[in-house]
């Protein structure tokens, strides 16, 4: 299977939780009662549908071919006031990062985030209760006993939004995945044409004293990507849970400026919260500049946002980045 199939972050499926069993209406007969009370048990709950983080999960590949999720129905309660079993729950293992969605209202039902999290994602449908629930001085044979609750069920949508400290966000052919071989052990994809990253590439970055942090090599960004172009979406959402985004800007850019407010307005177009992350600019190919190139674009650049000239190629600059990297997400909160 090829890498871009191995990559799934987009799940359809039907769910529906399971159905409450009925309560019993029945009536305590024995060789010797031949008219005794209500003894109808109550019915057994649904299945619950369950998400369930797993930090060994990076894709929803494992649930690509899972297009309908139907947990058990809950059993039926019967005489001598026994009630029925709960019906079995699914548990849906899930990479952390995962959000389920309606797929109707499209609102956020449920988002996983840490290790071993399980969250119950449709509720199974409470058992009926049987008619010994309803005997009264009044009434001492209740004819009556509940049905058990429906469970939820509808067409949702489970979607992955990788989580790192570090967004790589750039044009195509930016260098992003150049730089990720290089600081980090991942081994993405390289080549000189543009789309080459096709699906988001995470590496650990080894830092001082043992300490290591995340960075993500995003899918290139091309102008009107919010609104659906290129790649559009479906890699935009990539970015909106790492904490620092650094801007990838090559040296041979025909505008440094114009290049970083294109990569700023999409993302703010997409979701302006974005902004509100800490950025970074980084100059990459920079080996290729002398001094006075550099002083030439430090001065195009925005001010206020820390910039660094840098070259995968000859290592330029790479510690300074990590250093600043570091830093940055370990800044202490106002």
């Amino acid at each position: 299977m090829s890498e871009r199939n191995n990559f799934i972050d987009y799940i359809r499926i039907f769910a529906r939780s399971g159905h409450g069993g009925a309560g019993a209406r029945h009536f305590m007969r024995n060789k010797l009662t031949a008219m005794g009370g209500p003894d109808g048990g109550d019915g057994g709950r649904g299945g619950h549908i369950i998400l369930r983080g797993n930090s060994n999960l990076w894709t929803l590949l494992h649930l690509r071919y899972f297009k309908n999720v139907l947990a058990e129905n809950g059993e039926g309660g019967s005489k001598d006031n026994c009630t029925g079993h709960d019906g079995k729950d699914i548990i849906i293992d899930v990479p952390l990062g995962t959000v389920a969605r309606d797929e109707e209202s499209g609102n956020t039902e449920v988002e996983i985030l840490e290790d071993r999290q399980e969250v119950v994602w449709l509720k199974g449908g409470r058992g009926g209760l049987g008619n010994s629930n309803f005997a009264t001085p009044t009434n001492q044979v209740p004819e009556h006993a509940q049905p058990g609750e429906p469970g939820i069920e509808g067409w949702k949508n489970l979607e992955l939004k990788v989580l790192a400290d570090v967004g790589l966000v750039g044009f195509p052919n930016a260098g992003k995945s150049t730089l990720l071989s290089v600081i980090t052990a991942a081994k993405p994809k390289i080549a000189n044409y543009a789309f080459t990253t096709l699906i988001p590439q995470l590496g650990m970055v080894e830092y001082r004293d043992q300490q290591s942090f995340c960075i993500a090599d995003l899918p290139g960004i091309i102008e009107g990507a919010a609104e659906g172009k290129g790649l559009g979406h479906r890699f935009l959402r990539h970015i909106e849970r790492n904490s620092v985004l650094l801007f990838l800007v090559p040296a041979d850019s025909a505008d440094h400026k114009k290049e970083f407010e294109i990569l700023r307005n999409e993302l703010k177009e997409y979701n302006p919260e974005m902004l509100q992350k800490d950025f970074i600019i980084a100059v990459s190919k920079s080996d290729m500049l002398d001094e006075e190139l550099k002083e030439a674009i430090a001065k195009e650049l925005p001010a206020g946002i820390p910039h660094l000239f840098i070259s995968s190629l000859t290592n330029t600059g790479l510690v300074e980045l990590k250093d600043l990297l570091w830093q940055t997400l370990n800044k202490p909160v106002i």
